[in-house]
């Protein structure tokens, strides 16, 4: 991967921006954090309902661990991108990701409505894992594609 420094600050921030949503979500009261979730999943219901059966949460419990997914992928990523850029072992934004992931669960140990999980790091971990490896295959198609097209 290129690395300029505008690329490096670029990446930088949209960590940043990453840890700043993931952990402020998770400094949000129980209450507030689940009226979040309930908005979300009506407005996701009225494009593509959810059958009841399928989640007794009502859908929400889902939903809120797809958001977990989706966030620490994007964060993975980013990650990925940034330790990329500097030619390191896939290993560290894998681990700096995981660390995120653990501290998040952390932080809502001391939220009121709030609890740790196992299982939400699980996940969490997964969503790098999963961020970084959609970073590496988009990546080697455009390098593929790039190194192809250039011989014509």
């Amino acid at each position: 991967m290129i690395r300029t420094n505008r690329r490096l600050r670029l990446c930088g921030a949209l960590i940043a921006c990453c840890l700043v949503f993931i952990w402020g979500n998770s400094l949000m009261p129980g209450v507030i954090s689940q009226q979040i979730s309930d908005f979300v999943k009506a407005a996701l219901d009225t494009l593509m309902p959810f059958p009841e059966e399928a989640d007794p949460s009502g859908g929400s419990g889902f939903l809120r661990k797809c958001a977990h997914f989706t966030e620490f992928a994007a964060l993975g990523a980013c990650l990925g991108w940034l330790f990329g850029m500097l030619g390191r072992r896939k290993a560290w934004p894998f681990a700096l990701g995981v660390a995120a992931a653990c501290i998040d669960e952390t932080i809502q140990r001391f939220v009121p409505g709030r609890s740790p999980g196992i299982r939400d790091v699980c996940i969490d971990s997964c969503g790098v894992a999963f961020g970084m490896l959609l970073l590496y295959l988009g990546h080697s198609y455009c390098k593929r594609k790039t190194n192809h097209s250039g011989g014509n």
